[in-house]
């Protein structure tokens, strides 16, 4: 069928289809023809507009934010104030059927991201998500295997990957500056927020702002109470994905990144006694990744979040004195600190003189980088691909918390092999209405 050379749509549609030549030389014909000015600033739709996602609507200036959504109508205002040619929507659904869209930016908690992604994704549109990539394991391989067979641009909201010291702790793991890797340690302070804690009762006032059933969205009916929103509901297993779920994907993300980990094989936890309304208090998840393309051993990750820590010593068994969150990587040859959200990394022992390696090129922000690639065509660094592995390892950890149990996990075929009942937390059904 012939369309109009006015359908911005299908037009960038078929730039993301040059993914398959993702690189474009300076001064090339394609990007001659990338250049044109009517395709210079893309139509952006942002779905979330404050707190974190504020943020990641301020990055959208220099673009034309044609539509902003959110459930609150207090948040809604305030953003209207800053981007007035923007219409205003309170229901997602309706706002991604507006025409002449290009992109959408989702930054809403966490049991919205897939079924909103998805239809951004149907209706041809490139999408930027903040982590985690979903709620369930299941809907993170419905997003990788959708977002890769449209060819659209796609970057999953880890946005540390972009800074300065991430790509340094990348480099030296790529560079086997620590010889092989085989343990790393993954802690934090959070949760900062209630867990371990029973399902409020009795009932609350829905603020007047605030369109509780879109809130709710996909998640099942809940009785609205202030313990759920703004702030806290990453620590309900209806809404959130507990620590591991805001933290892991920041934390995990250089070790993913720099030793090139697909899925793993064998996840394990402890923590606090679990409910069946929250994440505990505090956990311990331990990770095993196999790595036979590589003939090498298998590497073990752990996470310690609430009240748990590690025990950690320096290169010489100096008891480490650790912040509030980190991660230690451990090699043959020495050890390396990454500091929580970006830090700059640091090489223990030995291994310390051989570092003096060319500091990797500053690097756009996360966001501009995505924005970047929607416009020319090209690949993005943390694409839903990739999202989508590092999201399933924190949400098969959460399971393995729930449960109480040991996982075998087959990630070929997306199942549990040694529970066949647990197979069951890998999705939920959406209420009624919010089915992607």
């Amino acid at each position: 069928m012939n369309r109009p050379l006015h359908d911005r749509r299908w037009w960038l549609q078929a730039v993301a289809g040059s993914l398959l030549t993702p690189h474009l030389a300076p001064g090339s014909a394609a990007n001659e023809l990338l250049d044109p000015s009517p395709m210079s600033k893309l139509n952006v739709a942002v779905v979330g507009v404050a707190n974190h996602a504020a943020t990641n609507l301020a990055a959208m200036r220099g673009q034309r934010v044609q539509a902003i959504c959110d459930v609150d109508g207090e948040y809604l205002e305030r953003a209207h104030q800053q981007f007035p040619a923007a219409t205003v929507e309170r229901d997602w659904r309706q706002m991604l059927e507006q025409p002449d869209l290009d992109a959408v930016v989702i930054s809403i908690p966490d049991h919205g991201h897939a079924a909103c992604a998805l239809q951004a994704i149907t209706l041809g549109l490139h999408v930027y998500c903040e982590k985690p990539l979903a709620h369930q394991v299941l809907e993170t391989r419905q997003l990788a295997g959708k977002a890769a067979a449209s060819g659209l641009v796609t970057q999953f909201g880890n946005q540390h990957q972009s800074s300065p010291g991430y790509q340094r702790a990348i480099q030296w793991l790529r560079a086997e500056l620590l010889g092989e890797v085989r343990l790393v340690t993954c802690w934090t302070n959070r949760p900062i927020w209630p867990q371990g804690i029973s399902r409020p009762r009795g009932r609350a006032r829905i603020p007047r702002t605030l369109e509780w059933d879109l809130w709710l969205g996909p998640a099942p009916e809940r009785r609205y109470h202030p313990i759920y929103h703004p702030l806290n509901w990453r620590g309900w297993w209806d809404f959130g994905c507990g620590a591991l779920g805001d933290m892991g994907p920041h934390l995990l993300d250089p070790v993913f990144a720099g030793l090139q980990l697909s899925s793993p094989s064998l996840i394990e936890a402890e923590s606090d006694p679990p409910n069946d309304w929250t994440f505990p208090a505090s956990s311990h998840v331990r990770w095993l990744f196999l790595r036979p393309q590589s003939n090498r051993p298998g590497l073990e990750v752990h996470w310690y979040d609430g009240q748990r820590t590690p025990s950690l010593t320096a290169a010489d068994g100096t008891p480490l004195r650790l912040p509030a969150s980190g991660v230690l990587v451990e090699g043959q040859r020495g050890k390396m600190f990454i500091p929580a959200l970006g830090g700059q990394p640091r090489l223990l022992g030995p291994v310390a003189r051989d570092a003096e390696t060319p500091r990797p090129e500053p690097l756009p922000s996360h966001q501009q980088q995505w924005l970047a690639a929607c416009q020319q065509g090209t690949a993005t660094r943390s694409p839903f691909s990739y999202g989508a592995t590092l999201t399933e390892t924190c949400l098969l950890g959460n399971i393995a918390i729930r449960s109480g149990r040991s996982i075998a996990w087959d990630a070929k075929n997306g199942q549990i092999t040694n529970h066949a009942d647990l197979n069951q937390l890998l999705s939920r059904q959406p209420r009624q209405g919010w089915s992607s």
